[in-house]
């Protein structure tokens, strides 16, 4: 996904601050979409798009810290850059430790906010290009059947140790058998070697280093 195809979202209750974020937003070229309400913005939200959240902290009814939190138990994927015209210390703390961009003070300078958006829209694009590699190994590892996964399991877990006349010895099984096993592993999961299988699958956090 490019950024051109990233949205920079705003959620703010002031009218004034949104129009004006937009403008000057969408003047520099990036795709802008604002809301009202953070009720607004989760009813319309498709956690499928790419982007980040220009959050205002201290608006009426659901406030920036529990749409943060609210998103986070969704598992969506939105870097979060708050601004508030009343925020202290306690809440700026809070919302970095829950992984948010920044926490911007009203006025700030525009060339800030704008810094931010950049390397929050480059973090989204990354921790998505991260799920989708995460989830095509869990896809393929799927595809394994209970007894290939044991053999992948037991390749991955001790890879130096674990011969197919090891491996036939522990399961019950012929040697020979465990190598049809070991080449349909490597097949369905699309890598060349053991080692690339260790891994894929120690990258995806099926098994431990």
């Amino acid at each position: 996904m490019s950024e051109q195809d990233q949205i920079v979202f705003i959620v703010d209750d002031d009218e004034d601050i949104r129009s004006s974020l937009s403008r000057a937003l969408t003047k520099r070229g990036y795709n802008v979409k604002s809301f009202e309400s953070a009720d607004v913005f989760l009813n319309a939200y498709d956690p499928d798009q790419s982007g980040c959240l220009v959050l205002d902290y201290g608006m009426p009814g659901m406030n920036g810290l529990q749409l943060q939190e609210r998103l986070a138990q969704k598992d969506y994927l939105l870097p979060i850059i708050f601004i508030t015209g009343h925020g202290g210390v306690p809440e700026s703390v809070q919302a970095i430790k829950a992984g948010a961009i920044d926490f911007l003070e009203k006025p700030f300078r525009q060339s800030l906010l704008l810094e931010h958006i950049d390397a929050a829209l480059k973090e989204d694009q990354k921790a998505r290009a991260s799920r989708a590699r995460m989830n095509s190994v869990h896809a393929r590892v799927d595809t394994l059947t209970k007894r290939e996964w044991e053999i992948a399991h037991m390749m991955a877990q001790d890879s130096s140790n674990t011969s197919s006349k090891q491996i036939g010895l522990s399961l019950n099984i012929s040697p020979r058998t465990v190598d049809h096993h070991r080449a349909r592993i490597l097949e369905k999961m699309q890598v060349a070697s053991v080692a690339e299988l260790v891994h894929l699958l120690i990258t995806a956090g099926l098994v431990s280093k």
